[in-house]
């Protein structure tokens, strides 16, 4: 428990302390008002009431009032190498309007990251609504995704061999939620970002209040079966509508996953074949999603590059020898983290594709840089080269940034699949 007193003489004190159960209803009204004050449907309230993992959040208090909200999940995330690696997943982070340029944010970042230590987990992630907020806590943007809008009647598909040995059905969705989350479970490992599922994260894929379908179906899915075996999937709505020429409906893609090159090719061609539609929007894909080589006119999928995940290490050894190296990298990195001092100084990594280790050392250093550059690296999606290009990242040893560099990349680019 932690008391600042405020800047007036009239100002109550507040108080940062960890969450309890009976509050979550004021604190979780104190997050919606500060996004806008829109209310949530009953059974989004219901889904985030019951993923609140109330000992891992923060809210500062002003008397009876809620002034700041922020929480963190306890997730495990794919790193290069296919290990799960703990992740402190910080959310609903807000401060009331009437108290922000006080410190309330400063102070609930400052705690967080303490607690994150304590608990033994070396990474924090984020999504940000506003990406400025978060470097000067040490986060870095470490992946990026595409949001497209296809003009399926003038953009086709070629499609991989075997896709037409793929058959897909429809389904309810939450008749086959089993067989989605397993397939889900076996891409986990292949790619840097993802998030293995904790029980109760299976139902935000099926969340599907009226209040947000704009026009929409309900939700719908087909399950893609190949040789007996389910080996993907997609969720989607259709939003009907017509014009003097005719049908315009738009698809719009909430999910989409598949086991094989083939599978992937047969969901975006059904989706892209749906009766009565012209536009497919698609949000939050991989950047190197096959589709993006398969289309006809890549201009007319609209696509837009956007960061996602904000990477952050808690502890910069334990992070650095958690993950694996594409090529042998030893080198020895001068770190600067005024926020996280314990992570500050002179760090010795040696790894290589089987494994790696990173000890503090007194050696002189061969790279400079502040933790927010490691974090931008950390899953392979952003190089070291690129920022140091950009004046982020120093080399004082001639050869050590493209050493680095390269041994940081990944064949597969980092991706978060879904929000929290």
């Amino acid at each position: 428990m932690e008391r600042s007193r405020g800047n007036g003489d009239d100002d109550l004190t507040t108080e940062l302390r960890v969450l309890r159960r009976d509050e979550w209803d004021k604190w979780y009204g104190t997050l919606v008002r500060a996004f806008s004050g829109v209310p949530e449907s009953a059974e989004e309230l219901a889904l985030f009431n019951a993923l609140t993992e109330v000992d891992r959040s923060l809210g500062v208090w002003e008397g009876d009032d809620c002034v700041g909200t922020a929480g963190a999940f306890s997730f495990r995330m794919t790193v290069p190498g296919g290990a799960e690696v703990a992740a402190a997943g910080v959310t609903m982070v807000s401060v009331a309007a009437t108290h922000r340029r006080r410190g309330v944010l400063t102070s609930m970042m400052r705690r967080q990251l303490d607690d994150v230590r304590s608990w033994g987990e070396p990474l924090a992630v984020l999504t940000a609504s506003e990406p400025a907020i978060y470097g000067r806590f040490g986060y870095g943007a470490a992946t990026f995704q595409i949001n497209a809008e296809i003009d399926t009647n003038r953009v086709r598909l070629s499609v991989p061999d075997g896709t037409d040995d793929v058959r897909l059905r429809y389904a309810a969705p939450a008749d086959v939620l089993d067989a989605c989350e397993a397939v889900y479970a076996r891409l986990v490992p292949t790619r840097p970002g993802m998030l293995a599922r904790r029980p109760g994260w299976e139902r935000l894929g099926l969340l599907d209040p009226e209040s947000e379908r704009e026009g929409a179906s309900p939700l719908q899915c087909v399950i893609a079966r190949r040789d007996g075996e389910v080996t993907g999937y997609a969720r989607f709505r259709v939003r009907p509508a017509w014009g003097n020429e005719g049908p315009g409906g738009t698809v719009v893609v909430e999910d989409l996953a598949g086991l094989d090159p083939a599978t992937d090719a047969a969901l975006w061609r059904f989706l892209f074949g749906i009766d009565l539609t012209s536009v497919l929007t698609a949000r939050g894909r991989p950047v190197d999603e096959a589709w993006q080589h398969q289309v006809s006119d890549i201009r007319r999928c609209r696509p837009v590059l956007r960061d996602a995940l904000y990477v952050r290490l808690v502890d910069v050894g334990a992070a650095l020898t958690a993950r694996t190296y594409q090529t042998p990298v030893d080198v020895v990195f001068e770190v600067e983290d005024a926020f996280c001092p314990w992570n500050a100084g002179r760090w010795r990594l040696t790894g290589d594709a089987k494994g790696a280790s990173c000890e503090r050392t007194s050696d002189a250093a061969d790279l400079a840089l502040t933790v927010r550059e490691l974090g931008a690296a950390y899953l392979g999606g952003v190089s070291l080269a690129s920022l140091g290009a950009a004046g982020r990242v120093r080399e004082v040893r001639r050869g050590a940034l493209a050493e680095a560099s390269a041994g940081f990349g990944s064949d597969v680019a980092p991706w978060l699949p879904h929000g929290f």
